[in-house]
């Protein structure tokens, strides 16, 4: 059945171009970012902008976000709280 291979062949060339978004949107959602609505922004260019909205978190996103460190932060951060 050659339609089982192409189906399968699809569905794996699918997920390899998802994995950059769902990084994104995950990546995006557990760090801290200079406002909540830069977070926002990726996370929605991530989700409504299909492979090039992951790519570009990669590239300009990523850098721009830093981890959550209590001893610095405080509770008062945005998105956190």
């Amino acid at each position: 059945m050659p339609m089982t291979d192409l189906s399968l062949g699809a569905l794996v060339f699918v997920g390899f171009l998802a994995i950059p978004n769902l990084f994104g949107i995950w990546h995006a959602f557990h760090r801290i970012f200079p406002s909540n609505q830069e977070r926002l922004i990726w996370i929605g260019v991530c989700i409504f902008v299909p492979v090039l909205g992951g790519i570009c978190y990669l590239i300009f996103g990523f850098r721009r976000a830093r981890k959550y460190d209590p001893d610095l932060d405080g509770p008062d951060v945005p998105g956190r709280g």
